[in-house]
């Protein structure tokens, strides 16, 4: 049975290294490209933090402690990809293990070249990265909140 309200829950995280810069993920889907912070879909029976400790696991391969809230999405926004409404839960994330992963240093700097879903991550310090390096209006909010917040947060 179809919801009649389709809503796509998403969560994601925010994260600033040590060393002050902030992780991003490009992405490829279906011949879409878009950059965004890591985190993705609440599943059923899942609540909003454990949901962005398993996707950080599932796609930077790294545990996460989740700290602060810094934004939920306050306007209509019709997803990307089907016909459903999202609301997106930001949480300010720190990882508790080294990172194993490869960063790149310019976006969509893909390793797969075949396939219909890619992904690849950089840092960016902070005071380098810019509104227009994120795809989606609630990333971009989500950052311009982090900003606002960040004396509370960054030591």
């Amino acid at each position: 049975m179809q919801a009649l309200y389709p809503f796509n829950v998403r969560v994601y995280g925010i994260l600033v290294t040590e060393q002050g810069e902030i992780l991003i993920s490009d992405e490829q889907e279906y011949g879409k490209r878009f950059s965004k912070f890591p985190g993705g879909g609440l599943e059923y029976g899942e609540g909003l933090r454990d949901a962005l400790r398993r996707e950080y696991m599932e796609e930077c391969l790294v545990e996460v402690e989740v700290l602060d809230h810094i934004y939920t999405t306050d306007f209509y926004e019709h997803s990307y990809f089907n016909d459903s409404q999202i609301i997106s839960v930001y949480y300010r994330v720190r990882n508790k293990m080294p990172f194993n992963l490869t960063f790149k240093t310019c976006a969509f700097d893909f390793d797969e070249t075949e396939g219909d879903v890619f992904q690849a991550f950089r840092l960016i310090k902070l005071e380098d990265i810019k509104i227009e390096d994120l795809t989606f209006k609630t990333d971009r909010i989500a950052l311009e909140e982090f900003f606002k917040q960040e004396k509370h947060f960054i030591k």
